[in-house]
Order: C-alpha cells, then structure tokens, then sequence
C-alpha cells in the first residue's frame, strides 16, 4: 500500500503541465524566459540526470535504501519551491538540477529495495505484478496532477500549483518511510566472487573502495551474461518511446485539426493525453497480471511488432479515435518495459541491483538525447502524425530481431546462464 500511495504522490505534480508555461510568462517576476532560455533549463536538468544516475546508484547499494527513497522527493519538492516562491532564471535552474538529485536518488533504489525485500520473503516471482501496479499508479498520479492543475491554478495562480506539488513530493517521502527494507545476505546468496570474480575482487575492495568493485563487478555482469546484457539493451530500447510522450500534445493538436471534428483544441488535446495516460495505466495493470517466469524475452516479440504497427497506424491516422490506437501502443510498450525491467532484476545480484538500475538510467538518458535530436532534425520536414509513425519503425525492427532469435535474449540462450538466487 505504502509504494503504491509513494508511486501515485511522486507523479501527481500539478506544476508539471505548467511550469514551461510559467517560465515563459512575462506576468510572473522573473520570468518571462525566451525559448533559447528555456532550452538550456532543459540542457541542464537532462545534463543532471546523466550525471547523477550511477553515483546515487552506488550510494544505494552501500547504505540503506529506504532513507535515499524519503530525502529523493524533499529534495525535488525543495526545486518546486525555488520555482514557486523564488522565480527567477537562476532559481529555475537550480530547481531542476534538486529535481534531477532527488529523481536519480529514487532511480534504481525504488527497484532494487522492493525487489530485494520479496526476494529476502521468498516472493522474487511477485516483483514483476508489483512493478506493473505501481506503474499503473504512477500513470494514475499524472493523471491527478494534470487534473488538478486547473482548478490550482485558477484559484491560487502558480503559486496554489507549486505549493500542491510541494505537498505532493512531502506525502509521497512519508509513504517511502512506511516501506519494508529487507536484504538477503550477501555471504549466503550474493557473493562479490562468485561467478566472474576471485580473490583479486576482495583485493581491488581494498585497496581502491567498495564503490569502486560494486561498479565494475556490475558492469562486468552485464559484459558477460550475455542474457542479461541482452535484457538491458532491451528495457534501454523500451524507452524511446517514453521519451517522445513530450510531443504527444502536438500529435493530439494535428489530430484535430483546429476543431475540425466538433471539438477545439484546448479541450481535444487534454482529452487525448488523458486517453494515452489510460493506455499506460492498462499497461501497468497488464504487468501486474502477468507471469514474469514464465516468459522470456523473445516472448515479447509479437507484442512489440502488434505495438509498432499501433503506433504507426494510430498515428498515420487523421482522426481523433487514431489517438486511441496510440494509447493502445503506449499499453503495448508499458507492458513490454515492465516485463523486460523484472526479467532484468531477475537475473543481477543484490549488492550491484541499485548500481546497474542506474546504468539503466544513464542509458534511457541517452536514448531520450536521441529521441529529442531525431525529432528536431526530423520535424523541419514532417508533421507530428509523420514522425510518430516513423518512431514506431525501431520497435517493428526490435521485435522482428527477437523474433529470429539474435542474441542471447531467446529462451534458449537465456537457459545458459544462472539466474540470481534472488
């Protein structure tokens, strides 16, 4: 109940449909950025998160978990004060590099401490139903915040809005509080030397520190499991979609072409992200329906192929109900992360579980970099309907690759390997 009410708080922020808004309003002392201001916000708080990814991953698999869960969100709440009561460049600045800080301290730690804790129960198998309701909370979260972004801002401006996010970071660091924290002990069942390493790791522990070895046997991991590398590039690839949801209202504005279909836009778009918010929210409970044990990565092939083919056709398509479709992509894709993301866990050690999630979160930022670049270079020539089409092509390629079987992510290959006792 505790991460379910942590998952929902720390998304329901009613300052995320507004704050570029508001940095952009010349009525709000300052603010009034210009676009290229604007931009470079962006530069620094996506510069922040690559930097702060595996440091706070390294924290999180030395130190206890749960207190890293609780100061993430005071921390972030500390960046929407800055914004709310404090505007100014500067002060825009700072609150995303805190938001970046207190996102990266939640990053991986929110996988590794429930995972390890059902796995110190002997309820490992339980982890991937658990992922899938929380990203349905969180999914449900946006929901609350964007919802209640109106009536804040109508009644209090952005100041209600920011304070509402504010008390959305402090419940969700009180609900991080009420987790369970349990490990399993490494001596007993996460040896550092078992597998790939030796003596030589314990010496490398001493004489360069316990964060050093807890990088490198984690990336040594995922350079010799071949199953497992092929696991992190997949969840890696699972996020390109995740990134491109910022243009999501461009596509539902294009769709509906100035009130062509009986509704304006400032009523169709909203309506239309809220459609795409119930498809991620259909994903993560489909997550939390299925059996992790018993699929394997080449299982998630057709998915990924069926959600290509949505994506492109429900976006190709100029008509609102092609929104639908596309809802039922993100669905597809949500579900596919979900999954892959347990597989994933499934098979890394409890005391790099934190640092490798991190890895991963270096690796979605980097996809997200790409993701931004594509649709720059690309929007110059195509419209919106166009370029969502055109990103569904990595996932068709991704799913046919499973399909015939490349790498070690089949069932086959994946056998070769033995999962973690966790």
């Amino acid at each position: 109940m505790a991460a379910s009410v942590a998952a929902l708080a720390e998304d329901a922020i009613p300052l995320y449909p507004l704050y570029a808004v508001m940095f952009a309003d010349p009525d709000v002392v300052g603010a009034g950025l210009s676009p290229a201001s604007i931009s470079v916000l962006f530069i620094i708080w996506s510069a922040c998160s690559f930097l702060f990814e595996i440091p706070t991953g390294l924290l999180a698999d030395r130190v206890s978990r749960r207190p890293l869960l609780v100061v993430g969100p005071l921390v972030t709440g500390a960046g929407f004060a800055l914004w709310t009561w404090w505007p100014s460049f500067g002060a825009f600045a700072a609150g995303f590099v805190l938001w970046s800080a207190g996102s990266a301290l939640r990053s991986g730690t929110t996988q590794a401490l429930l995972y390890d804790t059902l796995a110190a129960r002997g309820h490992a198998v339980r982890y991937s139903a658990l992922a899938g309701r929380l990203r349905a909370f969180g999914a449900c979260g946006v929901l609350v915040g964007t919802v209640s972004a109106v009536p804040l801002a109508a009644w209090g401006g952005y100041q209600a809005a920011g304070a509402g996010s504010v008390a959305a970071c402090v419940v969700c660091a009180v609900a991080s509080w009420a987790l369970p924290e349990e490990r399993a002990p490494v001596g007993d069942v996460h040896d550092l030397a078992r597998g790939n390493g030796d003596g030589a790791d314990r010496e490398t522990d001493a004489e360069h520190g316990v964060a050093w070895t807890v990088s490198v046997t984690a990336i040594r991991m995922l350079c010799t499991d071949r199953a497992l590398g092929g696991l992190f590039l997949l969840v890696i690839a699972l996020t390109w979609v995740s990134a491109l949801d910022e243009y999501l209202p461009l596509l539902a504005d294009e769709m509906w072409h100035g009130g062509r279909w009986g509704w304006p836009p400032s009523i169709g778009v909203p309506v239309a992200m809220i459609v795409v918010a119930v498809g991620d929210i259909v994903g993560g409970w489909a997550a939390h329906r299925t059996r992790v044990e018993r699929l394997t990565a080449r299982g998630t092939a057709p998915w990924l192929l069926l959600g290509a083919a949505a994506l492109a056709v429900g976006s190709w398509w100029a008509h609102p109900a092609g929104i639908v479709v596309v809802a039922g992509a993100f669905a597809i894709f949500g579900w596919a992360f979900v999954m892959a993301e347990a597989m994933m866990q499934r098979r890394v050690r409890s005391e790099v579980r934190a640092t490798t999630s991190s890895v991963v979160g270096v690796g979605e930022e980097v996809i997200a970099v790409v993701a931004f670049g594509a649709w720059a270079l690309g929007s110059g020539w195509w419209p919106p309907s166009v370029l969502f089409a055109v990103a569904a092509v990595p996932y068709a390629v991704l799913g046919v690759l499973l399909g015939v079987g490349v790498g070690a992510t089949t069932a086959r290959a994946s056998a070769r390997y033995p999962k973690s006792t966790a």
